[in-house]
């Protein structure tokens, strides 16, 4: 099943569960009005639509994620890979490479994880 997606500003407010699940709603809704500048009522709603998507679990008041932030970026990549650059790879590392310089140590675990040692 693929991971369903998750808008910014679901991401920001993901970022906040993962750190800190399980989580009571009301403990949620408090650390979103302190990170995110968020009304009980915005978090509320957020937590509605990812839980209708499959994206958290709400069980006696407390949150937690169904997806984790690796199926999230892994999910996030694989959109921008296939948008932005046809599904190319190298087209991807080409783009990356000539905007950051990679230090030897980049390279290094680069050249690691091509290799399958990483």
């Amino acid at each position: 099943m693929a991971t369903p997606k998750i808008f910014e500003s679901e991401y920001r407010f993901c970022l906040i569960l993962w750190q800190n699940e399980p989580v009571t709603g009301s403990a949620l809704a408090k650390l979103c009005k302190e990170e995110l500048g968020w009304s009980r009522t915005t978090t509320y709603t957020v937590i509605k639509r990812l839980g209708d998507r499959g994206i958290v679990r709400v069980e006696n008041s407390v949150v937690s994620s169904l997806v984790s932030k690796e199926e999230a970026q892994i999910a996030q990549m694989d959109e921008m890979l296939e948008k932005t650059f046809e599904g190319s790879i190298p087209a991807f590392i080409t783009a990356f490479a000539k905007r950051e310089k990679l230090s030897e140590k980049d390279l290094s675990e680069i050249r690691k994880i091509i290799d399958g040692t990483a």
